[in-house]
């Protein structure tokens, strides 16, 4: 324990965020050795592929929590490869509709089956009792999310 009490390694945001990062990390470094991808570029693709609809970058962003930033930046390398095309809504001319081409689905569907490959690693290095023990965590998580999103915010 430490001098003041304080353990960092039993932090919960500590331990989630070194998790994450060493997870996602690993899995990064394949698809950059194989597409060249940055995160923020896979987060996009996954997030365009996944929902197989156009999605605004704001929509982008929330959906991979991910920087408006980050997200133009992406969308503009995956643009330069012919991934996805960008469409200009009628009815307003700020918000650009983002959708894969069909290189880009061919690109979404190779990565998938690079991270269903990725994930079965991880079921195997983390064994299915810590899967199911880490996913009920998660889904815990989650649905503590879930609750405070929808508190109203009290003005201070």
């Amino acid at each position: 324990m430490a001098a003041d009490g304080f353990e960092l390694n039993a932090f919960l945001p500590y331990r989630l965020n070194r998790a994450a990062e060493f997870v996602a990390l690993r899995f990064a470094a394949q698809y950059k050795a194989r597409y060249q991808l940055t995160r923020p570029e896979w987060r996009t693709l996954a997030a365009l592929g996944s929902t197989r609809r156009p999605m605004t970058a704001t929509e982008v962003g929330a959906h991979s929590a991910m920087h408006k930033t980050k997200v133009s930046r992406a969308v503009s390398a995956l643009e330069e490869r012919r991934w996805l095309t960008r469409n200009e809504n009628e009815g307003d001319r700020r918000l650009e509709h983002l959708q894969l081409t069909k290189a880009g689905l061919r690109a979404y569907v190779e990565l998938t089956a690079l991270a269903a490959n990725y994930q079965a690693e991880l079921d195997a290095l983390v064994g299915a009792a810590g899967m199911q023990a880490l996913t009920a965590g998660l889904e815990a998580i989650e649905r503590a999310i879930g609750k405070v999103e929808k508190r109203p915010r009290r003005e201070g």
